[in-house]
């Protein structure tokens, strides 16, 4: 009898206990954020990436109440930065906005500590970064047709920059490429920057870059604009054609970026985050700023966890044959 009441006091208080466990997590994830909070940026200060993080870094923390504090974790096309914040605490104050790396990791690389689709929860999509199929001044093509032509003509002779195995500009390339099914001597470099300096000084043919560093030398005519890779022709540049309207149907490639946190964040922790991501991105400085750096915030209904994992899952089933195709790093 003794014994009997002794395990019932036992479970009444392992009951008691998990009552109390429970109503400090619900009262902190109400309280909700009472520090700083950390956003991870995988690629160095300066780039689109960290541009786009930094304008939504201020409102996000003015909502939430707290400073949001970017971190730049750069190497290894955004792996190390994806590890790191899969294997943070899943308390809602270490958060990651990365660009279609994520889709294109599980192809780029032999056994991922992380799995893009299972080790995060989604917060919601942000913001596109068109791209241009761009050539040097010099080039005797003058227009896509044209270009086509060339390179057919031409073939390997034709040299195409990019920044590198896994970066945009090499798979903006790579599709290009398939679509036209041609093979290109492909010249890797550490980052769009020099590429585009070799583009400009007319050391390389062709490159496939984001408008946000583009638009200005396209407007002066040092480099030749021969499609951009949207369905719809860019405001900025109304006189380039898209790729899609010449020929090469479905032809989109966007730098798109999204927001995620570690696998276990708490829901009342990811709604309040989904919240102050909207908040930030109906901002009028936000979307002016966004504006004049020619990226495109994405719809509404896309600033979801559901719009962010079903683009994701769709670019990972569009990158991986690409990528596995070219068997990159090429």
């Amino acid at each position: 009898m003794k014994l009997k009441k002794t395990l019932f006091a036992g479970i009444a208080a392992l009951a008691g206990a998990s009552t109390l466990l429970t109503s400090s997590m619900a009262l902190a994830q109400k309280d909700w954020p009472t520090k700083s909070i950390q956003l991870v940026v995988p690629f160095a200060a300066g780039g689109p990436t960290d541009t786009i993080a930094r304008l939504i870094a201020v409102p996000m923390g003015q909502s939430l109440g707290q400073t949001v504090v970017v971190e730049n974790v750069p190497g290894a096309g955004g792996t190390i930065a994806s590890t790191k914040v899969a294997r943070a605490a899943p308390d809602g104050y270490t958060i990651y906005i990365h660009h279609m790396g994520m889709a294109t990791a599980n192809a780029l690389y032999d056994k991922l500590p992380y799995d893009p689709m299972t080790s995060f929860e989604y917060i919601g999509q942000v913001a596109d970064v068109p791209m241009v199929l761009l050539g040097k001044k010099d080039l005797p093509a003058n227009n896509f047709k044209e270009l086509e032509a060339y390179i057919k003509a031409n073939g390997s002779k034709v040299t195409m920059a990019n920044a590198g195995p896994g970066a945009v500009s090499q798979l903006c390339g790579l599709l290009f490429q398939s679509r036209l099914g041609v093979k290109l001597t492909n010249i890797p470099y550490k980052g769009t920057g020099p590429a585009l300096t070799d583009l400009l000084g007319g050391q390389v043919d062709l490159l496939c870059d984001q408008t946000t560093q583009t638009i200005p030398y396209i407007k002066d005519g040092r480099v030749k604009a021969f499609g951009t890779t949207t369905l719809k022709r860019l405001p900025a540049i109304p006189n380039v054609p898209t790729l899609n309207e010449q020929g090469l149907k479905g032809f989109e490639v966007k730098v798109w970026h999204g927001v995620y946190a570690p696998k276990g964040t708490p829901q009342a922790v990811q709604d309040k985050l989904n919240m102050a991501l909207k908040k930030a991105l109906n901002s009028p400085d936000v979307k002016k700023r966004l504006e004049d750096a020619n990226i495109d915030i994405v719809p509404a209904e896309k600033i979801s966890a559901k719009g962010l994992k079903n683009h994701l899952e769709t670019e990972i089933n569009v990158w991986g044959p690409v990528i596995r195709k070219a068997n990159i790093p090429d």
